[in-house]
């Protein structure tokens, strides 16, 4: 039987290196032409990102930009902060965000009050925690000049530091790479084979608001991913590329912060279908879980001098590999490869969480705002 086990966890692998390939990634590259872009960013209680990233948008070298940014009834120093830090830069407009209107989620109606102010050809929505590379609008604005696109988005590299934040912020690169077909991702307008990630998403302009924008989608919480599909729903080709050489965002602050983040989003990311989270959970219990169980059963007789099959450790090596080949294409520390037995057993926990929280209507609670 560990022979077969160990069979499908090698055929996991190969299909996760396989389905790889079809995941472009954001290089340097030539402008064909250059069309002006907005940087669109909704500021919410953001004063420990406001100061360094102005100044991350300052240094971004394309030669065509605006930024538009959104104080969203902040409670803190942002506004403060900002106005200190944009001076009199006359590319940045800073917005005020109004009361939320009814039916319509926070950061929706957020990037859609931004959207109201651009008219530029491409729009970059991002999230105030990440950070550019000097040339990535250049590099971004090029690939979807080559490939065609109306939507260019992709998951950034995620530096962590809490407990929490290891096991549970890097599986947003596995989840990708092992369950999204991205052949149909990238070459299909198929919306069910769709992801996408809120911190950096170029849309050109026109197909955005054919599209029908932010406001096609006012209530979701899951907007990033919604959006996108509302995109293929209307023909549009959508591009997810590797993005981590150029995109980088600090996610959470401490664990507590990456659980509820992830907890909000999760049972509603698998469209709160209740048999799908439980496949998932009994999925990661047998596949990604039971290999930390059987190398710790077979370590244990080991040193007992007890009999035992080399086979105990073969699937917690596959799966170790599995997530380090991720780990390598998502410039994430190699190390915590190691530990993704306590990865899967985290996102199972995340995932009943998350499920309990929805279909008992507790909702979920996010900045100082309850979403159901």
């Amino acid at each position: 039987m560990l022979v077969i086990y160990s069979g499908i966890l090698l055929i996991f692998l190969l299909f996760t290196i396989l389905n790889s390939f079809f995941m472009p990634k954001l290089k340097p590259a030539a402008l064909k032409e250059i069309p002006s872009v907005s940087i669109m960013i909704p500021l919410r209680n953001e004063e420990r990102n406001a100061e360094e990233l102005v100044h991350m948008l300052k240094k971004l070298v394309y030669p065509d930009l605006s930024f538009y940014l959104l104080d969203d009834q902040s409670e803190d120093a942002t506004r403060s902060l900002l106005e200190h830090h944009i001076g009199k830069d006359v590319r940045f407009t800073l917005l005020s965000g109004k009361k939320l209107p009814e039916g319509w989620a926070g950061k929706v109606h957020a990037c859609h009050t931004l959207s109201l102010n651009a008219r530029q050809e491409f729009l970059l929505f991002m999230d105030a925690d990440v950070r550019l590379h000097p040339e990535a609008v250049d590099n971004a604005v090029a690939m979807l000049q080559e490939k065609g696109g109306a939507l260019l988005t992709g998951f950034p590299r995620f530096p962590v530091k809490y407990l929490m934040e290891k096991w549970l912020v890097p599986m947003q690169h596995f989840l990708v790479y092992f369950h999204l077909p991205l052949f149909l991702a990238n070459y299909t307008v198929f919306p069910p084979a769709t992801a996408a990630h809120g911190a950096f998403m170029l849309f050109r302009r026109e197909d955005y608001l054919e599209a029908g924008g932010h406001e096609s989608i006012k209530a979701s919480i899951v907007d990033d991913v919604h959006l996108a599909k509302r995109m293929k729903d209307t023909g549009k080709k959508v591009l997810l590329a590797n993005v981590t050489d150029f995109v980088t965002c600090y996610m959470y602050t401490s664990s507590k912060e990456a659980w509820n983040g992830f907890k909000k989003n999760i049972f509603p990311g698998f469209g709160r279908s209740l048999p799908v989270t439980l496949a998932l959970c009994l999925f990661y219990a047998c596949f990604y879980v039971l290999p930390g169980a059987l190398f710790i059963y077979g370590i244990v007789h080991f040193f007992a001098g007890q009999s035992f099959s080399l086979f105990m450790f073969f699937p917690y090596l596959i799966i170790v590999v599995q997530k380090m080949y991720i780990d390598k294409c998502s410039n994430q520390s190699l190390l915590l490869s190691f530990s993704m037995p306590f990865s899967g057993a985290a996102f199972i926990v995340l995932m009943l969480v998350s499920m309990y929280t929805s279909l008992r209507n507790k909702g979920y609670e996010w900045k100082g705002r309850t979403y159901s």
